[in-house]
């Protein structure tokens, strides 16, 4: 499939970008809080307009002259964006009128000699559209009033305007790559580890915990297959996280591990296994997701042994045992010590969790597993199962049909999964056994 066209959405903190994002896709999904600064990556989304479909870039505020570290990032993902776009929406505030910083940016995309257009957003009132023609005075041709909170005054026009030379596109094709979601505790080394696999400065880094705050996708092309890379928010406990932007943030790297296909699980190395990295563990397993367990900063651990990484691993199965089928990789986002591993056990338990398994064969195992270890009785019953069949993959789920489900124990069950593992592998993803009870007819 032919690559979409591109549009960068900028302009100077608090304007309604993400507002104005959120118009376009037609849900929420861009954080929008009143503080400037919000959104500081560059975010992508595609968007369908008269049958036209286009990629939309959201980006951080910019600030020009601003010289904190963070505002510079925000500043430098906004001109990455303006590079790579086909076309440029330069939003301003209609309601505050022309700033100072919007000359500075003007100026700017004037030097990127790629399409512009000039819009200037808030225009909910007779009183804030007669502001419009103030914005003349950038110099970036003829300025258009929108409301993007209420989706009126001209987002329609704009729209017919900027898609105008886009090919119509009777169908999107089926996205085929599979979504790594990278999720963790904050400052683990999430967005350093996207940054080492895209080689790029794709997402902000920074020491500051919680720098993160939208879930960002990335794609990339490794050994012929394609994969989706998403960057998330840390998640801290439910308890420590203020309600507001950090709220939606940590609700949105979980919707993240919920879409992805296998989820990786990042620890750091120097502070260890902590309750929270249990606690997102199981959430990618309730989820039902494959999951890779990656100890970054492996670099920074002193007095490595031969046997340091089986001794961490002991730990981890002691500490999380309901991942022992996880594969466990030990990498550095700064040294990129076996950071390709991502990609390779990503591929391997993407197979596993949309693994079928032909009925006649799982019963064979069910059935062998059942003669080498049968259930014990309750009070004078003993469970039979007549048959199993697989019910659906990611995860892989399987029915049981026996005599009685209140006869199937916690402990069986576990046992019969075990032999499934042995059977079939299912590498890195959880397995899902459900029970119904069937009445066998007399003869």
């Amino acid at each position: 499939m032919e690559r979409k066209p591109i549009v960068a959405i900028v302009g100077r903190p608090n304007v309604g970008k993400s507002t104005f994002v959120n118009r376009l896709i037609g849900r929420r999904n861009s954080i929008v809080d009143d503080m400037p600064g919000v959104t500081r990556d560059r975010i992508y989304f595609d968007v369908e307009w008269q049958n036209k479909w286009f990629t939309v870039i959201d980006t951080g505020g910019i600030i020009p002259s601003d010289d904190d570290d963070i505002m510079v990032s925000i500043f430098d993902q906004a001109t990455l964006a303006c590079e790579e776009a086909d076309k440029i929406i330069f939003l301003t505030d209609g309601k505050e009128g022309v700033n100072p910083i919007d000359y500075d940016i003007a100026n700017i995309l004037r030097k990127s000699k790629k399409p512009v257009f000039l819009v200037v957003n808030k225009c909910d009132n007779p009183e804030s559209l007669m502001m419009v023609n103030d914005f003349y005075s950038l110099s970036l041709g003829e300025p258009l009033g929108i409301s993007a909170l209420h989706g009126s005054g001209g987002v329609g026009d704009l729209l017919d305007i900027v898609t105008e030379d886009f090919e119509i596109s009777e169908e999107v094709e089926k996205d085929s790559k599979i979504k790594i979601a990278i999720v963790g505790r904050p400052n683990a080394g999430k967005s350093s580890i996207v940054n080492s696999l895209l080689n790029s400065q794709r997402v902000i880094v920074s020491d500051i915990s919680g720098t993160t705050r939208d879930s960002i996708d990335s794609y990339i092309n490794y050994n012929d297959t394609e994969f989706t890379i998403v960057d998330t928010a840390g998640i801290r406990k439910k308890s420590k996280v203020d309600y507001g932007v950090e709220k939606f943030a940590v609700d949105r790297a979980i919707r993240s591990i919920r879409e992805c296909d296998v989820a990786v699980l990042v620890i750091d190395a120097n502070e260890g296994i902590s309750d929270q990295d249990k606690k997102i563990s199981s959430i990618i397993t309730e989820s039902g997701k494959g999951i890779i367990v990656a100890i970054n900063k492996w670099d920074l651990v002193e007095d490595k042994k031969s046997n340091t990484i089986n001794k961490f691993q002991e730990k981890l199965e002691s500490d999380i045992p309901f991942l022992s089928y996880a594969p466990k990789i030990f990498i550095s986002a700064v040294t990129k010590q076996r950071l390709t591993q991502i990609f390779e056990k990503a591929q391997e338990v993407y197979s596993h969790c949309t693994k079928r398994i032909s009925t006649g064969l799982l019963n064979k195992i069910i059935n062998e597993a059942y003669a080498l270890n049968p259930p014990s009785s309750f009070k004078g019953k003993r469970l039979k199962i007549y048959y199993t069949t697989q019910a659906d993959i990611q995860p892989p789920t399987f029915i049981l049909f026996v005599n009685d489900k209140e006869l199937l124990k916690d402990s069986y069950k576990k046992y019969l999964e075990n032999k499934l593992r042995e059977g079939f592998g299912f590498f890195g993803t959880p397995i899902r056994i459900s029970v119904r009870e069937r009445k066998m007819k007399k003869q």
